[in-house]
């Protein structure tokens, strides 16, 4: 009988103080002492299947992460309600200064199928935020169907809502900030990203 997985968890964990605090100290001493100083801010669904740090084998202490359904970002909105994702942006870009922004998608988007089947069917999904937050993306529905070009628009769209918010266009403008679209197809194992001179997502690295 196969461990729970919260008790795999937790002996991953001594796996992770072996490799970085016996093995590699000075490492944690330098975030410690130093701070957080990442250069990207990658913006990821909260997907279980899609783990931006698995992903691109990142250190830690090299990506600021914010997760959410969809890995959507909403307009430049600033009011009295409440905003989760538009504040870690902010404190991203204006406080730990990153220099990329990656907002990453994937196939099979449980997110994506809500909006879609919310726009084809008039089906209000039974959650008390989730249709209201994935209609952030209803202008894509334009592209018909299919979850996976519906996720990938999405991804456009949400890099156009990033420069809404006048800090990133100031900065991305002085050249200070580049901004990225990724989407990651779990079947075949292949990442491609959003080539904006081309218009369409191209497969490989950049």
């Amino acid at each position: 009988m196969s461990k729970p997985t919260v008790d795999r968890m937790l002996a991953g964990f001594k796996s992770f103080k072996a490799m970085y605090y016996d093995q590699r100290p000075e490492r944690v001493e330098d975030l410690v002492n130093m701070g957080q100083r990442p250069e990207v801010l990658l913006i990821a669904c909260s997907d279980s299947r899609v783990d931006p740090a698995i992903l691109t084998n990142a250190e830690p202490g090299e990506m600021f992460v914010i997760r959410n359904v969809a890995n959507l970002v909403p307009p430049y909105e600033p009011d009295e309600n409440y905003h989760g994702t538009s504040s870690a942006i902010e404190f991203a870009v204006r406080d730990l200064k990153v220099r990329d922004i990656v907002i990453l998608g994937h196939s099979a988007c449980g997110g994506m199928e809500a909006l879609v089947e919310h726009g084809e069917a008039g089906k209000v999904p039974d959650r008390d935020f989730i249709g209201e937050w994935v209609s952030i993306a209803k202008c894509c529905l334009e592209h018909g169907p299919d979850v996976d070009k519906v996720s990938r628009h999405s991804i456009r769209n949400s890099l156009q809502n990033l420069m809404s918010f006048p800090f990133i266009k100031e900065r991305v403008e002085a050249g200070d900030l580049k901004l990225h679209g990724w989407w990651y197809g779990m079947k075949e194992g292949i990442l491609w990203r959003f080539d904006a001179e081309q218009d369409k997502f191209v497969q490989g690295e950049e």
